[in-house]
């Protein structure tokens, strides 16, 4: 069955998902750019809930990607980048100051 796709979808010189294909994106990242590029062509009411869903799947990838790559650390800590593996086990003098 052929079908004719909607314009919002064959804006430019390639559809969105066939440059997924051709990027071999995953799920979450494929998403992201779908929304970002169709953003608002739709109809233009809709240009930011397309925007907040892609962010939605990058922040989704993010995190996946977040977990595979390392511990996540609680917000309130410093970061991995920071952190000095060195000192690892030392006392923590910053534990009893206010914030």
């Amino acid at each position: 069955m052929v079908n004719q796709s909607p314009s919002h979808y064959t804006r430019g010189s390639i559809e969105v998902w066939d440059f997924i294909r051709d990027q071999q994106l995953n799920y979450h990242l494929g998403n992201a750019i779908k929304y970002i590029c169709r953003a608002g062509y739709k109809s233009p009411t809709t240009k930011a809930e397309d925007l907040k869903k892609a962010i939605h799947y990058l922040e989704n990838e993010l995190q996946n990607t977040l977990s595979e790559d390392e511990p996540i650390r609680p917000s309130h800590t410093v970061s991995f980048s920071l952190w000095d593996y060195e000192l690892d086990g030392e006392p923590d003098y910053a534990t009893g100051f206010d914030r």
